[in-house]
């Protein structure tokens, strides 16, 4: 640390940190202006060192200064700007006084898949580069200068020697990988260790390539492509470019496996297996894709519970919580009618017995669940609509989706809240009763004229209902369930449930029973909004 000023109004602070006494002057650029500034209040601070020193003290106003300069650039050359957020963070904390410099390459490296050039020049160089109108990448970039020189050509010259050996190590590393196809890297996998207790990456790649043949027969597509794609699924790991620039990983290996002449729908989903990279980010967009981004996250989750490291508080190095939804997102965005408990169940037959991973399908089932609250939670959906499904545990996410959004259209019925304060007390009724109940309701038994009313009326929803819950309709279920609404209440209102009469009693509870069960097919009512 070179200087420190600490100020309350004019008055300096009598302080020391760090070994350098405070005071009221600080220092401009370190080209534009190096000599001291003695600063009367803190309110002086900002507008000072922009005016006087060429510093923009303010990270967020030199954020969106680099941004309008980049883009203002971009459109002066006719093209479209690559900004990376986490990019443009960095370069802001890089420079004071930002200047955009326009530099070219060579065009020969466009023969380089566009990916490398990017992270190249983002990565080692903090450029922007850019793209033109379709998208093509542009022999060209945008650096940030942290200096308005008097010679900009120099600065830009500077700029262009610099990236070409850059490019040209990518270059390289493209065509040295091309000379050996990917699957003969598969070997070199044994050596790679995955985790201790699991093996090698080899044997990663053996269980999900199992497992996504599974998960392909069952679907009805093809099981043969599902597994090959999971074989070649992590070959580029061994390649000189994903060493280089790790963040291309599935990437270059669909670019390798198109070269080496492999179907495109097993080379597309080398690359869709890690869709969503991030959160926000699209699923898969191919139906081979998503087998092989399910198969890679269940067996991930499963093996790392197995080996007893599930994430606890803040700690989750195998960034399961992430797999998690990643896995989740991808059945039900993709509209994958897939059986999760199966899933799970099926990637833990292909773990080492020792590990007991059978024990393990359960508790990551749990898991799941609790980051699909965490999904709906950001889809703008009520804890209680959650809740309610949950309770039926649906074990498949995509059957879990249409009740969830069923409860949601049902809520916002007007007989939705008097129905769920029903439900609610007849789940109480029956968690008190110890008695069995007899097999149906016995048409003789019914004395009353509300609770005749009753029955024919679940007589009648109930054939209704049946079919759509057969055909997973369960909006237009619950809204043919929500006519129960007035006999409902006016059981309620003029029947004793709880008769002397066992017989009657025990009728009474069984119709309030087959009540409850033709809600339950769809979700737990009685946990909505009363």
């Amino acid at each position: 640390m070179h200087w420190l000023v600490l100020l309350f109004g004019e008055e300096v602070i009598d302080a020391e940190l760090l070994g350098v006494k405070a005071g009221r002057a600080t220092r401009g650029h370190r080209f534009h202006r190096p000599d001291p500034m003695e600063l009367a209040t803190p309110a002086e601070y900002l507008q000072r060192l922009e005016s006087e020193g060429h510093v923009i003290a303010d990270f967020q106003r030199r954020k969106t200064l680099v941004r309008e300069q980049v883009e203002q650039a971009a459109r002066a050359a006719n093209a479209v700007p690559v900004i990376d957020s986490d990019l443009l963070d960095e370069v802001t904390a890089l420079v004071e006084w930002p200047v955009p410099v326009v530099g070219r390459f060579d065009e020969r490296f466009l023969d380089v898949p566009s990916e490398a050039l990017i992270s190249s020049m983002q990565e080692h160089q903090k450029y922007f580069p850019l793209r033109d109108q379709s998208g093509a990448l542009l022999p060209s970039f945008i650096a940030i200068a942290n200096i308005d020189s008097r010679n900009p050509e120099s600065v830009k010259a500077g700029n262009e020697r610099v990236i070409r050996p850059r490019l040209a190590d990518a270059a390289f590393f493209w065509n040295q990988d091309r000379k050996q196809a990917l699957e003969t890297r598969l070997n070199g996998l044994k050596n790679v260790v995955y985790q201790t207790k699991l093996g090698s990456v080899y044997e990663k790649s053996r269980r999900v390539a199992s497992l996504a043949s599974a998960v392909a027969e069952v679907l009805g597509l093809n099981a043969a492509q599902a597994e090959r794609a999971a074989w070649l699924g992590r070959c580029d790991l061994a390649t000189e470019m994903v060493g280089e620039f790790p963040e291309l990983q599935g990437i270059m290996g669909r670019y390798y496996a198109l070269h080496d002449g492999e179907p495109v729908a097993v080379a597309d989903a080398l690359d869709e297996q890690y869709m969503p990279r991030f959160a926000g980010d699209a699923i898969a967009p191919s139906a081979l894709g998503k087998v092989l981004a399910v198969a890679e996250r269940a067996d991930t989750l499963v093996a790392i519970f197995a080996v007893g490291k599930a994430p606890s508080g803040d700690k989750d190095p195998f960034a399961l919580r992430r797999a998690a939804l990643g896995l989740l997102r991808t059945l039900i965005e993709g509209d994958i009618d897939l059986d999760l408990a199966w899933l799970l169940e099926q990637a833990a037959l292909h773990l080492p017995s020792a590990l007991n991973p059978d024990q393990q399908a359960n508790a990551v089932y749990d898991f799941c669940l609790e980051r699909l609250r965490y999904y709906y939670q950001g889809q703008g959906y009520a804890a209680e609509l959650f809740d309610a499904v949950a309770a039926c545990r649906p074990t498949r996410p995509v059957d879990f989706h249409r009740r969830i959004s069923a409860c949601r259209e049902f809520v916002t019925l007007p007989e939705a809240s008097s129905l769920a304060a029903a439900n609610k007390r007849i789940r109480n009724i029956l968690r008190k009763n110890e008695a069995p109940l007899p097999d149906k309701v016995d048409p003789k038994l019914l004395q009353d004229s509300q609770e005749q009313t009753l029955a024919a009326a679940v007589q009648k929803v109930g054939g209704e209902v049946r079919p759509l819950l057969d055909n997973r309709d369960y909006t237009m279920a619950l809204a043919k369930l929500a006519a129960l609404r007035e006999p409902v209440d006016e059981f309620f209102e003029h029947v004793l449930v709880m008769a002397e009469d066992p017989s009657i009693q025990g009728n009474r509870l069984r119709l309030l029973s087959d009540i409850s069960t033709l809600f339950m097919e769809t979700a737990d009512v009685s946990r909505l909004p009363s």
